[in-house]
């Protein structure tokens, strides 16, 4: 998990096996800030992506200024690849509570397990759960309650969501932070 800008994008081939004919992306990125994954990767200089959308290729802006949250997984060959699957978002579409939840709340939710609600009925089946009412409520995933609260685990073992305090005055917030 990164805050990232990517400096530049170039077509490569996806391995080695010359009878393989896939392409990959490579985005070269300007890493700002890792979030999760420093006990792996200390920097990433580069993600990969299929270059096929039909293969989940996710197509990123180069060459700008727009920063971007990315997550990826680490292949076992170092290299992080990203696909629609993960959740890749321009930094300045994330809510305050989310910038804020990425240095230390969604950290104390690692013990809890985040249950998606479909279609009523549904409830949780442990106490270590939250209940993603998204898509239930406004037919999207990453609705109001992604945007602006963090399940985290309590003291007694049990997890609920949590929503944090009112967002500081404008004249407060220091647009740099994270």
């Amino acid at each position: 998990v990164i805050r990232a800008k990517i400096t530049s994008e170039k077509v490569v081939p996806a391995s080695d096996d010359p009878l393989d004919t896939h392409k990959m992306i490579r985005y070269e990125i300007k890493q700002i800030k890792m979030f999760k994954g420093f006990e792996k990767l200390k920097d990433v200089q580069y993600v990969y992506t299929p270059f096929d959308s039909s293969l989940c290729g996710v197509k990123l802006e180069a060459n700008n200024k727009k920063q971007y949250l990315l997550t990826g997984q680490i292949l076992s060959d170092g290299k992080v690849l990203i696909h629609l699957c993960n959740y890749i978002e321009p930094w300045d579409d994330l809510s305050l509570s989310q910038k804020k939840s990425l240095n230390q709340r969604y950290q104390m939710g690692c013990g809890c397990k985040i249950t998606t609600c479909y279609m009523v009925p549904c409830s949780i089946t442990a106490p270590n759960e939250c209940l993603w009412t998204d898509w239930l409520i406004e037919r999207k995933l990453y609705g109001h309650q992604a945007k602006h609260y963090a399940c985290i685990k309590r003291s007694d073992g049990t997890c609920s969501w949590y929503r944090g305090g009112p967002p500081p005055e404008k004249e407060f917030i220091d647009i740099s932070e994270p």
